[in-house]
């Protein structure tokens, strides 16, 4: 029996970005499973604020090179990698001049999300997505971290249904309170119309493209969610009952926590019943 293999679509990981909540679970996470006979591939985006010299980035000519076409216009996919040496862990950055090469990773000075978050958010998924099937390599376990991650789990079961790569992977989405107060683009939904993607699965963007709207959006189409911040459900343990989507709640030991999921959906190979 092979390991569990556990893709980890991450918004920011430390030391590549400030340390913080999300980005010290994004670190931890992924060699506890590691440790625990997971195997892991991990993403981040490349964000300007990534010290490329200090981390030792280097770019993958073999991934990169591929151009993602979002409204109508072609962006260059580019695929760095570095490594946490201490942890034996790799770490792929997805990045592009047009959508991080600013300092910031998604808010401007005033605290207001930028303009092309919307599109930030689909090249970054889709870069992933599709780094993946030139790695070959099939997630038994999808776990998403972060809003920039929460188009993953519908894109996974719409757009890439059929993949072989991705058609009996499980999801996981971790909700944390990275809350924004505008609006995204008003036409988000339409950049998401993918082969396999119906107005129906968007219809909540379409109305108000909110960080809210965002979040029901990738619990629609996940397994499991999870509360990854304390008081980061907000009103949505409601609606994971609502939409029969097993929610677990925060806890102090989110290793612990999350491995059991990890155990409950793709049981490991040396583990007894």
């Amino acid at each position: 029996m092979e390991p569990t293999r556990i893709l980890f679509i991450t918004q920011e990981i430390f030391p590549y970005t400030p340390e913080n909540f999300v980005s010290t679970i994004c670190r931890e996470l992924p060699q506890y499973a590691q440790d625990n006979g997971c195997e892991i591939r991990i993403f981040m985006p490349c964000f300007g604020n990534v010290n490329e010299r200090r981390n030792q980035l280097h770019e993958v000519q073999r991934l990169s090179g591929l151009n993602l076409i979002i409204n109508d216009t072609d962006h260059a996919l580019i695929i760095k990698v570095a490594s946490i040496q201490a942890a034996r862990i790799q770490v792929y950055l997805i990045d592009n001049e047009d959508y991080f090469r600013r300092k910031a990773m998604d808010k401007d000075e005033n605290g207001l999300s930028f303009e092309d978050n919307d599109e930030r958010s689909i090249f970054y998924v889709r870069g992933v997505l599709e780094t993946m099937r030139k790695l070959r390599w099939t997630p038994d376990i999808v776990h998403c971290h972060g809003w920039l991650t929460a188009i993953a789990p519908m894109l996974i079961k719409t757009a890439y249904h059929t993949d072989p790569f991705f058609k009996n992977s499980k999801i996981i989405y971790s909700i944390y309170d990275d809350i924004f107060e505008n609006l995204l683009d008003k036409n988000f939904y339409k950049k998401l119309m993918l082969d396999g993607v119906k107005d129906s699965h968007v219809k909540a963007l379409k109305a108000t493209p909110t960080w809210e709207t965002v979040t029901k959006l990738a619990i629609d189409f996940s397994d499991f969610v999870v509360e990854g911040e304390k008081g980061a459900k907000k009103n949505f343990e409601e609606y994971t009952k609502k939409k029969k989507v097993p929610f677990i709640p925060y806890d102090d030991d989110f290793r612990t926590n999350y491995y059991k999921i990890y155990r409950k959906i793709s049981p490991l190979e040396e583990e007894e019943d």
